[in-house]
């Protein structure tokens, strides 16, 4: 088991507790980005720039991705393709996407998309703070110990 990241738009506190969790647990990680991020040096990290375009990151994490893999991603889309692939993703927020919503969560946001494009303000994301911060911590441990079970 290894755990993917899309690392383009990844908070930096979410980054900083994959990077724990990888030293922590000694679990291969591999950040997948369009552009160079600053890795610690570790045995357990790797990185990958890949190139710019439309999905281009995402098109390599699901190459990489093996069943029973853990995928890091706020993108609903790459998480759909994870699930349908035997994976577990989870988003920045601690947001577990699973067989049992997945369909739900593509729904709403091309619901979402659709609006938008019509020209309705939805508004964005919540900004990213420790309550945020502090329940991935918690579903990524969850999943940590589920699979070293």
């Amino acid at each position: 088991m290894k755990i993917l990241v899309d690392a383009d738009a990844l908070p930096g506190a979410a980054r900083d507790i994959l990077f724990r969790a990888a030293q922590r647990v000694k679990i291969m990680m591999i950040f997948v980005a369009n552009k160079p991020l600053r890795m610690p040096d570790s045995e357990f990290i790797s990185f990958e720039i890949v190139g710019q375009g439309f999905d281009v990151a995402d098109a390599r994490l699901v190459e990489l991705l093996e069943a029973g893999d853990i995928t890091v991603t706020a993108d609903i889309p790459l998480a759909a393709e994870v699930v349908a692939k035997g994976g577990v993703a989870v988003d920045p927020r601690g947001q577990l996407y699973c067989e049992s919503n997945i369909k739900e969560r593509l729904f709403v946001r091309d619901f979402m998309d659709t609006l938008r494009k019509s020209g309705a303000t939805t508004g964005g994301p919540l900004p990213y703070g420790k309550k945020e911060c502090q329940a991935f911590a918690n579903q990524l441990d969850r999943l940590l110990a589920k699979k070293r079970d």
